[in-house]
């Protein structure tokens, strides 16, 4: 009988070290836009620029397979020139963060556009679609995000809006002219939990001339890396 309690011990407690060890740790990465300064505007006649920011975390696992996209939006705003805008101000108008998994041994880009709005009332009808599915994880797999092609974070925007539904292009309501100006970040999954940053800021400048004017544009925003400890689904 001894026996046996002894053998029913040994393996209950291999059984829970295996559970243990098969436990792992997965990578959130959390998107916010901070601050936006206008130092020049585009629309030096009215003396106001209407503004839009949409931005979107794409994730691609190890065989560089885009598996996940979130999106995020914020404006319509009307700035003058040396404003700056606290975007996580309840004074101003605020740009709520999106967070995603990363995959294990995959990596996460975050891309950033700001827009001049020209066309009020279809910007605003576009924004409220991206507000519907604000942080909601969609599967971009039909839109062929492959890993190995150089896009624009304005690209990489559009299909992420396109996955989760929204239903016009985000790249047919704009002219060249719209696009004030676009950032991204590539962060790779095995290299941050070697190095353990779990903050990254991001400064981005934009700059250039429309007609007879010329615009500049200074935004931040980090990314924040949590890690969250998960358990293998039940058989």
């Amino acid at each position: 009988m001894q026996t046996y309690l002894n053998r029913f011990f040994a393996l209950a407690i291999s059984v829970l070290a295996l559970s243990a060890c098969s436990r792992s740790s997965s990578l959130t990465a959390q998107l916010t836009p901070r601050s936006l300064k206008a130092i020049n505007l585009e629309e030096t006649i009215s003396g106001r620029d209407e503004l839009m920011l949409a931005y979107t975390l794409t994730s691609y696992d190890a065989q560089n397979k885009a598996v996940a996209v979130v999106n995020g939006g914020w404006g319509i705003q009307s700035v003058r020139k040396g404003q700056q805008i606290d975007l996580q101000s309840a004074r101003d108008s605020v740009a709520p963060p999106i967070n995603l998994s990363i995959p294990r041994n995959g990596k996460l880009i975050a891309s950033v556009v700001l827009l001049e709005v020209d066309d009020y009332q279809k910007t605003r009808q576009l924004l409220d679609q991206v507000r519907r599915v604000h942080n909601v994880v969609s599967a971009p797999a039909m839109l062929l995000l492959s890993a190995t092609e150089l896009l624009t974070p304005l690209k990489y925007v559009a299909a992420g809006m396109a996955a989760s539904g929204v239903g016009v292009s985000l790249l047919d309501r704009l002219d060249k002219d719209d696009l004030i100006g676009q950032s991204s970040l590539e962060i790779s999954e095995a290299e941050l939990r070697r190095s353990k940053q779990r903050l990254i800021n991001v400064p981005a400048q934009f700059s250039g001339r429309h007609l007879q004017d010329s615009f500049a544009y200074e935004l931040t925003y980090d990314l924040r890396l949590k890690t969250a400890k998960i358990r293998p689904g039940r058989q």
